[in-house]
């Protein structure tokens, strides 16, 4: 370009200030073509390439008050990893995450980043901010593709024992550290492959379960014993683990208990919970197909009740299993509490969408199977107590739709099992077990929990971050006081603003 004349009135030329260099905008994340990826699992994101990951790292402002440090439940050092990955030392970086974050392959796909570390990057104020999550994933990505992890360090054993009942991203988080400081660690699994909800509850379409075995055969390389099919509650107490020689215990069995309408015609064959649904595709591999034909549903018209990441997750699935996939939901987009990207995968792929819609009734046949669902129009009102304007139901708008299989998806409550069979462990009216936060102790002593048995059902890097305090509060318990080794203080954590 020419110089620009100089208007009258204006500054010499000589001391013009320099035109600002363009923002560098977010970099896309690549993903597979919509019309292919409806008819199978494979992951739709395909990630970053090291050039692109460049790039976005660079974007990066390095400010001097990182909030998105404390947006991170389990506050990992970003800056410092963003940095080393626009520097090209991806390794690096990796090593740097698994500083704070036990499971940043698994974090990196599915964690709620634009509600987390995302929402406080300074960067969002005025652009988008850096896509945390998208280099999180990179990282962990190049580490196990590229290899040269060196094996997880193992400090002199203290001769204690710590039994974890749940092997989800909690147990997985608390069985970890534990065993990195010396401690002998035992996990009991109720199903009959380790991962909790990372295995049965995530499809893989978003989380591949390659990803969740490497974590767990890490886990076994720092001698952790996973014993599966193996339900504490049913098999064994809590007060026969620590009478069989656990120093301590650790509860992270989560929220598996499905909440259901209550409406008429729920008991009706064709109607699943969600975590019913997602765990026998996920336990069966159906979504290995053809290799593995195990389906153990096919529907041809599913609908599903909810607007949460569990609800896409369970449409998307149905989809991919030949069916007309619904989704119905109470409220407009604006409320629906599933990520923005996980909904535009659904549109994308042809998940069909009622929205300000309520079912009243599930229609069945003579032989009591799902036919179709009587729905009522809504309007919004005034907000409730979530701070969302409520539904408010359309007199005389009532319609049906079509369909054989109801997939019902509006939240879970915690698993019971533990705390029906531990009376003196205190719990709350919603069924979570009481823990002191900053240590994640119970009302019994040697017995810690953290994750959505505490919280509800929550994400999984939250369930992390309560586990690597449990972890600490484990290790002092066991110690008489002592810090574990080379663990850096918690960071206090912020509201998102």
């Amino acid at each position: 370009m020419g110089e620009q004349p100089v208007e009258k009135g204006s500054a010499p030329a000589a001391v013009q200030p320099k035109p600002r260099k363009a923002r560098v905008p977010r970099q896309p994340m690549p993903e597979r073509d919509p019309r292919r990826r409806r008819t199978n699992f494979e992951e739709v994101p395909k990630g970053y390439s090291e050039e692109t990951a460049i790039v976005e790292a660079s974007r990066c402002i390095k400010c001097k008050k990182p909030f998105c440090i404390l947006g991170c439940p389990v506050n990992i050092d970003i800056p410092k990893f963003v940095d080393l990955i626009a520097q090209g030392q991806f390794m690096e970086a990796f090593l740097k995450l698994k500083e704070q974050n036990s499971l940043p392959a698994v974090c990196g796909r599915v964690c709620p980043q634009e509600t987390q570390c995302e929402a406080q990057c300074v960067m969002g104020k005025k652009y988008e901010p850096v896509a945390i999550g998208r280099l999180e994933r990179f990282a962990a990505d190049y580490a196990q593709v590229h290899g040269g992890v060196p094996d997880p360090e193992r400090a002199p054993s203290t001769g204690k024992r710590v039994a974890v009942i749940g092997a989800g991203p909690a147990g997985i988080t608390v069985a970890g550290d534990l065993a990195q400081w010396g401690h002998e660690v035992v996990i009991f699994e109720a199903l009959h492959l380790p991962g909790g909800v990372l295995m049965y509850g995530i499809p893989q379409f978003r989380l591949p379960k390659e990803i969740v075995q490497y974590e767990i055969n890490n886990l076994r390389k720092l001698g952790v014993r996973i014993i599966t099919d193996h339900v504490i509650g049913k098999t064994e107490t809590v007060d026969q683990l620590l009478k069989e020689g656990f120093d301590a215990v650790f509860i992270g069995t989560g929220a598996g208990l499905p909440m259901f309408l209550g409406i008429p015609g729920e008991n009706a064959i064709g109607v699943y919970s969600a975590n019913e649904f997602l765990t026998r595709v996920n336990l069966m591999r159906a979504y290995d197909f053809p290799r593995y034909a195990t389906a153990p549903i096919r529907p041809r018209h599913a609908i599903t009740v909810g607007g949460g990441n569990v609800a896409m997750d369970s449409a998307r699935t149905a989809l991919r299993l030949g069916a007309q996939s619904t989704i119905v939901y109470r409220r407009s987009r604006v409320e629906m509490p599933a990520r923005a990207e996980e909904v535009h995968h659904g549109e994308e792929e042809g998940v069909v969408f009622h929205l300000l819609t309520n079912p009243t009734r599930i229609l069945s046949d003579a032989t009591n199977r799902v036919t179709g669902m009587e729905c009522l129009k809504m309007e919004l009102g005034e907000p409730d107590a979530s701070g969302r304007r409520r539904p408010v139901p359309i007199k005389g708008s009532e319609f049906v739709i079509p369909a054989d299989t109801v997939i019902v998806s509006i939240g879970n409550m915690p698993n019971p099992l533990v705390p029906q069979t531990s009376p003196d462990l205190g719990i709350t009216r919603h069924g979570t077990i009481v823990a002191n936060p900053e240590t994640m102790a119970t009302s019994k002593p040697g017995v810690f929990a953290g994750g959505d048995i505490v919280s509800g059902a929550a994400t999984v890097i939250s369930a992390m971050g309560q586990a690597k305090i449990a972890a600490r509060s484990i290790h002092k318990f066991m110690m008489d006081g002592a810090e574990p080794p080379g663990q850096p203080p918690t960071l206090p954590q912020t509201p998102a603003r």
